[in-house]
Formats: structure tokens, C-alpha cells, sequence
């Protein structure tokens, strides 16, 4: 293997590369996790987090974790076993959710659809509605296939039903519109690497007023240590004075306040056009050498793209290659898209022109 002459340029499905502002803060000399000013950095990482999630929830600060771990510190603390919960399968991470939820004790119903494609609002709202579940959930931003998922009307059906609604905004969160308070979720969880721009380590959460009155009614304590939530939150929300739960990742925390300033210097609504922007222009310039996207129309995520290949090509060969000769990595097809997709992600400062002009131009000498 040649020695890099380059930065490997990041355009898998996460991490990706990151900015010499959150650079910097990851340098910055260590604090005590309870010391005064680390907390004020929590308190102001709290609030930014608010406005990307777009919500005024309380309870909104970063699981020590990765996103992984958001999931699991939602379903730990909010399912019991015999709760049912009907989850939306259009790719790897419904699936996880359907997976964890089944070793909860929970009773899964799942809505199983086509990957490639979102699940039907219509026929996801009338499941709720005749199962009446205690959790909806739903993916918002499938990683496995780049199905951004519409939520208009589900929050609703969900409030109707009397169930809380959970939604995986690992890849959409800062590279889509994210709008928590007015699609009505209830618990929510993200990923720091990808349109957050910072390193894998966190996992920002959100929970609602009216999941929390559910959590209050847990028949026995959540069974878990770490993600235990008033654990957690005496320490992350502790009022006069803060619990010691665990040693945060004080590091992180820099970080992605650094992360976080950024998104919002630049605006929500700016940042989700410049992801738009590059994963249209990414899909115009593969077009060329044969590549021919997987979602239709009104279902793409912009952060990450999936397209098919192009007939004959050797996917693991052609990967290597890139990432080799030219410090270009790009991520291989999941599950029944094994070696018949790539997923190429623009994310956070990787969402430009620019990435895509040298992943064109690596293309031209190994195709």
C-alpha cells in the first residue's frame, strides 16, 4: 500500500472528514467532567442541540456513545417487556431497532418495505392506529439505502393512537430538515459523524414532555447502568449541584460545540441547500460512467446517495482502488444491496463540488 500524500478523503456513510475548528477543540487541555466550566459547555452544547433538533424539549443533550448507543438508551428506558411497538423495516437500521426491541421482551410488529424505497405513511399511521402501540418507530435517515422518510401526519396518528413516536435521525440530523417539535416525535436520536462534522463518539438525544410522564410509569427501574435516564440526568440536568453518574468524553464535548457553532453560523436552512446541491451534482457527474440511482424522486437523503453500478464493474476492486491509489473512500452496498450499490456520503464539510470533482476525476483512471 502507497504511503497517503493525502488526507483520505471520507465519502463512505460516516464518519466523515472534519473541520480545523472541531480539529482545535478536540485539542484543547482537559477539564474535569464536573468541573464549572466543562458543565457550562454541556449547558451550551444543550441549547445548540435544540436548535438543530428544532425543539424546545428539556431533555436534549449527548448519550457518551456512539449513535448506536442513542438507540439503545431510548429503547432501554421507554420499552418494557410485553410493550409493543411497531417499527417501519426499509433497511439495516429499522431492522436493528426491531432486533433490540425483540431482545427488550417487547412485542415487534413490523411494517416491512422494499428497501430503496420509504414506508407508506398511509398504511405505517393505519398499523398504529390498529395496534395502538406504546412506540412508533420510524428511520428518517436510512444509512443502508439512502431513503430519506416524509413524516408529515405521523405524529399525529401517533398522538391518536396514545403511542410515543421514535425516530432515527443518525444521518439526516444537520443535513436535512429536522423538525421535531412540529413532526410531534417524542424520542429521537443522532450521530456526531456524519452532518454534525465531528468525530464518532456521541450520540445526541431529544425527549419529549409526554415521554417522559410515560417513563414515570415504568413498572420496574431500567435494567441498565449506563443508560439509565435519572441516572443520567442527575448528572446532565442536575439542579443545585451535579450526581457523578460517568467520566464524559470531555473531548467530544469540545468538539461538538465546535461542531454545532459551525452548523449554526451557517444556518440550518443554507447547510441543508449546500447538501442538497452536492448530492445532486454527485449524481449528475456518475451518471456518465453508468451510475443510476437507487431512490426515486421525493426519497433521496442528501447526505448520503445510493446508486447501482454500473454493469461489469467489480465493486471490492474498484472501492480499493480508490481508497489506495487515491485516499478516496466510498461505502459497499448492505444486506440484499451487497455488490450492487454504492453508498457515497457528502456530509458536513464533505458536502461540496469540490468532493465530488476529485472522487470524478479518481474514477476517470481506475474505471
Amino acid at each position: 500500500m502507497k504511503t497517503p500524500t493525502l488526507e483520505t478523503l471520507l465519502l463512505g456513510p460516516g464518519p466523515c472528514n472534519i473541520s480545523e475548528d472541531v480539529r482545535e477543540a478536540l485539542s484543547r487541555p482537559l477539564l474535569g467532567h464536573l468541573d464549572p466550566g466543562f458543565i457550562a459547555v454541556m449547558e451550551t452544547v444543550k441549547g445548540q442541540l435544540r436548535q438543530v433538533f428544532d425543539t424546545k424539549n428539556t431533555v436534549t443533550f449527548p448519550i457518551s456513545a456512539t449513535g448506536s448507543a442513542g438507540m439503545e438508551f431510548l429503547l432501554a428506558n421507554f420499552l418494557e417487556p410485553g410493550d409493543k411497538i411497531v417499527v417501519g423495516v426499509n433497511g439495516v437500521f429499522g431492522g436493528r431497532v426491531a432486533a433490540l426491541s425483540e431482545k427488550l421482551g417487547a412485542k415487534v410488529i413490523r411494517m416491512e418495505q422494499e428497501w430503496g424505497r420509504a414506508i407508506d405513511s398511509e398504511t405505517f399511521c393505519q398499523v398504529v392506529k390498529e395496534n395502538s402501540p406504546k412506540i412508533a418507530a420510524l428511520v428518517n435517515g436510512e444509512t443502508s439505502t439512502g431513503v430519506y422518510q416524509p413524516m408529515s401526519g405521523i405524529g399525529d396518528a401517533c398522538r391518536d393512537a396514545g403511542s410515543l413516536l421514535f425516530v432515527d435521525c443518525v444521518t439526516s440530523l444537520a443535513g436535512m430538515p429536522v423538525h421535531i417539535d412540529k413532526w410531534g416525535a417524542d424520542l429521537v436520536f443522532s450521530g456526531t459523524q456524519k452532518c454534525i462534522g465531528v468525530p464518532p463518539g456521541l450520540a445526541p438525544v431529544t425527549v419529549s414532555e409526554r415521554a417522559l410522564e410515560v417513563y414515570r410509569q415504568r413498572s420496574k427501574p431500567t435494567p441498565s447502568f449506563y443508560f439509565d435516564l435519572d441516572a443520567i440526568l442527575a448528572y446532565v440536568d442536575g439542579e443545585g449541584g451535579r450526581s457523578y453518574h460517568h467520566t464524559a468524553p470531555i473531548s467530544m464535548v469540545f468538539a461538538l460545540e465546535a461542531g454545532l457553532n459551525k452548523i449554526l453560523a451557517e444556518g440550518l436552512q443554507t447547510r441543508w441547500e449546500r447538501h442538497e446541491d452536492a448530492a445532486a451534482y454527485l449524481r449528475s457527474e456518475l451518471a456518465v460512467f453508468g451510475f443510476e440511482p437507487v431512490v426515486p424522486l421525493g426519497e433521496r437523503l442528501n447526505p448520503l446517495t445510493t446508486l447501482y453500478l454500473p454493469r461489469g464493474l467489480d465493486d471490492a476492486v474498484i472501492r480499493g482502488k480508490l481508497l489506495n491509489d487515491h485516499q478516496i473512500e466510498v461505502g459497499a452496498g448492505l444486506g440484499p444491496l451487497a455488490g450492487k450499490i454504492w453508498r457515497i456520503g457528502l456530509m458536513a464539510c464533505n458536502a461540496q463540488r469540490s468532493s465530488v470533482d476529485r472522487l470524478v476525476e479518481a474514477l476517470k483512471t481506475v474505471l
